[in-house]
């Protein structure tokens, strides 16, 4: 049986509590018009667990007993969707309701988790807790968690819905934080895009509008300098296009029956007044439509994911400001609690199963085997023998915690990278819709974490999730030229470049499962005596940017061809123009 989701199941609001006639707002008509352009988007000791955090002489905790935990602690209803990066939450609340025993019990908490895949229901919900609250202050807490990417959306809709509250009632996004997707979401397409990523101009990819997923594809795009059409009535050959799914299994569901619908066709940026009919040829999804997608049809393999795009998709969780601050302790006890857990999942499987189990009484769907399998994450072949990807989460201990926010030795703001790519993402992609987004520093309060973190060094000997790089690319996920200006036959960057550099920067910490290469190119004016070594040096002077910014020296590559590899016409000085460029390739 597969997984059931509600038809806003992990979708990514844009605009729930703004006027209903925005959603009514057609960007095209049907006469010949000047139209809003496709869009460039992207400038251990412990032998049974395999990624053990835990090292030297760990100790395993007594798994938590099933009878209600009877604490008095602090009443708590927390809605999530089904999702494995929440195994460590599963693991310290000891069931659906906090269990004796549970690290949840003795942190003094009483919470209840309650399903809810639908992301209106749980801004509503939310809403409906500010104002009771305010009436109230006895009345139990409520709060929220979901996909990272999608919170500049949800934050600024939410936050604007609050407003008659007064700013003590602002919603704030809160350091519980349990793990992240790592792998299970991904955009499915034909080898051929893996081959040449310009093979996906002119095709169409089904998937929920402005949701986690779809960012999957938008970022792919940008990297790789490609076009995404973002209407769902149009259709650009020049572009990507997005079909519209009702939900994650409705979006697999329409490549494997072979579903068509009529689009107006674009012509040189401008509306025809001639339709044509289009199909689905890639899917952006996430377990079990991944699953579904190779089981009953194949064909499609990953082109990007969470496992690559590493710091995309953490689970993120949102409070009310007022309810938080006066309950700073059970916060802070939270999170430790969920530090904790992470490591005890990480490092022992009786741990993970034991998570697995409260999972399947939590989503009541399919068993625990199922959850601990496509947690761990997998790769078969499908139904056509293509191998694929199948799957993938995994969960943070405090270390993870400490590196999400900017906390940890590197001092890099992972998910500051994160929510403002994606911020800019929607509000190049829908203007009119979201013009602006709530700013990272009034949407996270990190202040319960850095007090975690100060107070409990001992938590922090759990070893963070790493990735490990190959030592060159071999397999490009994305590459893109971008012209960074030089100081004439330097390798000296000039400020005016910074910006961009910064770009590429917060683009390889949300793909931090990538490594990536600097490739300094020239036009063929010169010696190959003076263009090889200064293309060297210029893409050395780009990872040397990169690794003050933070990235770490094993996760960058520099190379310089010199003019072995023109892009363009060296016989003119707009061909000469492209072939002096740095290349960002994002691969494995």
């Amino acid at each position: 049986m597969a997984l059931k989701l509600r038809p806003a199941g992990k979708v990514l609001i844009i605009a729930a509590v703004v006027t209903a006639g925005i959603f009514a707002v057609r960007w095209y008509q049907n006469r010949p018009q000047d139209v809003n352009g496709s869009i460039e988007v992207g400038k251990v000791a412990l032998p049974d667990a395999p990624d053990a955090s835990l090292q030297g002489n760990a100790v395993k905790l007594p798994l938590p007993g099933d009878e209600p935990a009877v604490n008095g602690g602090t009443q708590i209803t927390w809605e999530r969707m089904a999702w494995n990066s929440q195994f460590g939450g599963m693991y310290a609340n000891g069931g659906v309701r906090t269990t004796k025993g549970s690290l949840f019990d003795k942190a003094h908490l009483d919470i209840t988790y309650v399903r809810q895949d639908d992301c209106n229901k749980q801004m509503a919900d939310l809403v409906k807790f500010a104002n009771d609250y305010k009436s109230n202050p006895n009345t139990p807490g409520v709060l929220i968690t979901f996909m990272g990417d999608g919170m500049p959306a949800f934050m600024t809709a939410l936050a604007k819905e609050l407003e008659p509250l007064g700013p003590e009632y602002q919603p704030i996004i809160i350091p519980v934080t349990h793990g992240k997707s790592f792998g299970e979401d991904q955009v499915m397409g034909p080898p051929a895009w893996k081959q040449d990523a310009k093979n996906a101009v002119g095709k169409c990819v089904a998937g929920v509008l402005r949701d986690g997923d779809i960012n999957i594809l938008l970022k792919w795009a940008g990297d790789n300098g490609l076009k995404v059409n973002p209407d769902e009535t149009t259709y650009d050959g020049n572009a990507i296009n997005i079909i519209a799914a009702n939900d994650f299994l409705d979006a697999p569901n329409k490549y494997i029956t072979g579903y068509t619908e009529k689009r107006k066709l674009i012509v040189n940026g401008k509306t025809t007044g001639r339709d044509t009919t289009v199909g689905v040829d890639a899917v952006a999804t996430w377990t079990p439509g991944d699953v579904n997608v190779a089981t009953k049809k194949g064909g499609l393999v990953t082109i990007a994911s969470t496992r690559q795009y590493a710091s995309q998709m953490s689970n993120q969780t949102i409070a009310i400001k007022k309810w938080a601050y006066d309950h700073r302790t059970d916060i802070e006890n939270m999170i430790i609690a969920l530090a904790q857990a992470g490591d005890q999942v990480r490092s022992f499987n009786e741990a993970k199963e034991f998570a697995a189990e409260v999972s399947t009484k939590l989503y009541q769907e399919q068993n625990a085997a199922y959850w601990l399998k496509y947690f761990n994450g997998v790769e078969e072949k499908d139904i056509q023998g293509l191998k694929v990807n199948l799957g993938g989460s995994a969960v943070f201990n405090l270390n993870d915690m400490a590196n999400t926010y900017g906390l940890g030795e590197d001092k890099v703001d992972r998910y500051k990278a994160v929510y403002n790519t994606f911020g800019n993402l929607m509000v190049k992609m829908y203007p009119a819709i979201m013009p602006s987004f709530l700013p990272y520093e009034k949407a996270v309060d990190k202040s319960f974490l850095f007090s975690v973190i100060s107070n409990h060094p001992e938590l922090l000997q759990g070893k963070a999730i790493e990735t490990k790089y190959a030592e060159r690319i071999t397999e490009a996920v994305s590459s893109r030229s971008y012209a960074i200006q030089f100081e004439t036959g330097s390798s000296a960057i000039k400020p005016a470049s910074y910006k961009m550099l910064d770009e590429i920067f917060e683009s390889a910490v949300v793909a931090e499962g990538l490594k990536l290469g600097v490739y300094g190119h020239t036009d063929n004016q010169g010696s190959d005596d003076v263009n090889m070594p200064l293309s060297q040096k210029r893409a050395e002077a780009v990872r040397a940017y990169l690794l003050r910014k933070g990235l770490k020296e094993n996760q960058i590559e520099a190379k310089g061809y010199g003019a072995e590899k023109p892009v363009a016409d060296n016989d003119t000085e707009a061909g000469r123009s492209r072939n002096r460029r740095v290349e960002i390739v994002l691969g494995e």
